[in-house]
């Protein structure tokens, strides 16, 4: 099936038909970045079966067959795959265009989960938009939004760039917005996210240094507060510092006590697919924010090391992409690629550092890997457009056009 995806992808058949005269095969894109996404979404695939098969067991979702999550997940990456291909045909300066559009829909989407008896919510939290056949999460649309737009929005100032109020202040007011709504939800990991990329593309785009360790530092002081002011965001902090006391146990350090456990039973090598206790009820959420604690009890240090090391490579790669469109004098491009590489490594580092017990925990999913139609869906499109930035990189190289 890949096989033959490849051949249908721009620049394949021209390739193909070219291989006998050619010296040296040149791929059309960055063919060992697909081949790393398809993987993750693989191994995620079986880890979200091996994490949900017990789950009807529980009164809760004793309606559900035992693939019912597979199922489910396995419809998300058909849809995403579909999606991925659509995207990686459109040009990126068809993105540039349709960049403030988009995150004028995102910031309705956001705000449509907040009307009653429309937004759909789960554990007190409004944060989906039932679509029939799934629930769509707006916030996951706001982070591929932001990218784009922040990336449009630094080539556009590129002249006052040195100014603060000219260059910064619109696009922090705008990113205000985005995290009064996600806070409304409340979602505060998607907020930090989009806060994370909006920041790193400003610096990367050429803001000067000042300014960046100003707004660092406002951003600082900003989540200092939320977490001052809010007693259950404090009592994460208090379970994070000490998950065993007894009061944190069975409370907001439930989960961190649990993912520990998990991770600690899988030592080394771990106990082999399927064979993970935690899942059996005793780790809330293992299919979607403790994905990866289940793969640490079932495939010990080197399955989390190798998750680690396919999420470095990845992200190098997508960075390597953004700096060779902008050495391209392809800015907006080389942004949008880089500022994807902050929001795929930046997520699966908080995932990673909290079901590590390194960091507080955050309702975050692991990208590509966890459950979750939206988040997935997203991915592999910010992904695909970054393959299209790629493309387009090696047609200008090759003395074409980029679109």
């Amino acid at each position: 099936m890949m096989a033959a995806v490849l051949r249908w992808l721009p620049g394949q058949k021209h390739r193909q038909a070219s291989r006998p005269l050619a010296a040296v095969r040149v791929h059309a894109f960055d063919q060992p970045l697909l081949w790393i996404m398809v993987a993750l979404l693989a191994w995620g695939l079986v880890m979200v079966y091996s994490a949900s098969v017990a789950m009807p067991d529980n009164p809760k979702f004793a309606r559900y067959a035992h693939t019912y999550f597979l199922s489910r997940h396995a419809l998300f990456l058909v849809i995403s795959f579909v999606a991925g291909l659509l995207a990686f045909q459109v040009p990126v300066a068809t993105w540039e265009k349709c960049a403030p559009w988009l995150f004028v829909l995102a910031l309705l989407l956001l705000v449509t989960v907040l009307v009653p008896h429309v937004g759909k919510g789960v554990n007190g939290a409004k944060r989906w938009v039932g679509l029939g056949f799934m629930s769509f999460q707006p916030s996951e649309l706001a982070k591929f939004a932001t990218v784009l737009y922040a990336a449009d929005y630094m080539v556009r100032k590129m002249d006052v760039k040195e100014r603060f109020f000219r260059a910064v202040l619109p696009m922090a007011m705008a990113v205000a917005v985005v995290g009064v709504l996600l806070l409304a939800e409340p979602d505060m990991g998607a907020f930090m996210v989009i806060a994370v990329i909006a920041m790193g593309i400003l610096f990367l785009g050429g803001v000067n240094a000042r300014m960046f360790f100003l707004i660092a530092a406002v951003m600082l002081v900003a989540f200092g507060l939320m977490i001052a002011l809010s007693d259950w965001r404090r009592e994460r902090i208090f379970a994070y510092l000490d998950p065993w006391d007894e009061k944190h146990t069975l409370g907001k350090g439930y989960q961190l006590s649990h993912s520990l456990i998990a991770i600690g039973r899988g030592e080394i090598w771990g106990v082999g697919l399927g064979g993970s206790v935690e899942k059996l009820h005793w780790l809330p959420e293992a299919h979607t924010d403790f994905l990866l604690a289940v793969i640490g009890e079932e495939f010990g240090l080197v399955g989390v090391l190798t998750v680690i090391a396919l999420f470095l490579w990845m992200a190098r790669r997508i960075m390597h992409i953004g700096r060779q469109a902008i050495a391209l004098d392809r800015v907006f491009a080389g942004l949008v690629a880089q500022g994807v590489g902050i929001w795929v490594g930046f997520q699966a580092f908080i995932n990673m550092g909290v079901n590590l017990g390194a960091l507080p925990t955050k309702g975050l999913t692991l990208p590509l890997m966890s459950y979750g139609g939206s988040a997935v869906l997203m991915n592999v499109v910010a992904i695909a457009v970054v393959l299209r930035i790629d493309y387009e990189n090696r047609m200008l190289m090759r003395g074409g056009r980029s679109a």
